[in-house]
């Protein structure tokens, strides 16, 4: 089973006398950044529709896996087993009227709000990752409180609470307040975009790739870094329009 060959890999990676002296030195917060950056990779591959590397990306994930796994045995905490088995429990759990003879399931976010009710926090934030990416996080926040009806009826709330935002972080000129300022106008923009039903984490992404792409092709021309500002935006305005146009081509 390959499954059972990556464990044996890794074990013998770990193995105290004879194994790799890198991977013999991690735990699990130097091993943690490398887990996050391959789920990313993950997604980077699906958003390049690129099933190659999706293929090697998911194994790179599933290495990740083993490998918490294995410092967690070696510990005395739990094993590989006690992961999935914990994740199959759950999933059963999850579609009790697919695996538990329910007549309809009562919903996944109303299942994981009772499963929260048994843990020591019971606040309707618990659960929400601190190593999220912020947007992602604060997206799972504010749902969370709009669960318990904290939440504006409609997009105007969050509209005019950018305007608020913006004015709080003009008035500003203390340093330490003005990143707390514009940290309450990012949460706003977060909040517009959720009313608006769009994922703001997605949104950025889309404008990053966006930016670089336009950027790239600004940059190519000569002498581009000693050009003055309002040629540099000139360049740019024709890589949109540029782009813009390539756009509607290749929707019509």
């Amino acid at each position: 089973m390959t499954l059972e060959r990556l464990v044996a890999i890794m074990r013998r990676l770990r193995d105290p006398v004879s194994g790799c002296e890198w991977d013999r030195r991690q735990s699990f917060a130097t091993i943690a950044p490398y887990t996050i950056e391959e789920a990313y990779e993950v997604a980077d591959a699906i958003a390049r529709g690129d099933m190659e590397a999706l293929a090697d990306e998911l194994g790179d994930l599933q290495l990740q896996v083993v490998f918490h796994s294995q410092m967690a045995e070696e510990a005395g905490h739990f094993g590989l087993d006690d992961v999935l088995g914990a994740i199959c429990d759950k999933l059963e759990r999850r579609h009790p009227h697919l695996f538990g003879g329910a007549a309809e399931t009562p919903g996944w976010e109303a299942i994981k709000a009772s499963e929260r009710q048994h843990k020591p926090d019971e606040s309707a934030l618990a659960g929400v990752a601190q190593a999220l990416p912020a947007l992602e996080r604060a997206q799972k926040l504010q749902r969370r409180a709009a669960r318990t009806g904290f939440d504006w009826p409609d997009a105007a709330g969050p509209r005019a609470k950018i305007d608020e935002e913006l004015a709080e972080l003009d008035a500003e000129s203390d340093p330490g307040a003005r990143e707390e300022e514009l940290g309450d106008l990012l949460f706003a923009l977060v909040n517009l975009a959720r009313h608006l039903n769009i994922d703001a984490e997605e949104a950025l992404r889309k404008a990053n790739r966006k930016f670089e792409a336009r950027f790239r092709a600004i940059e190519k021309t000569p002498g581009f870094s000693a050009l003055p500002l309002d040629e540099m935006e000139e360049l740019w305005a024709r890589a949109k329009a540029a782009a813009k146009a390539d756009q509607a081509g290749s929707s019509a």
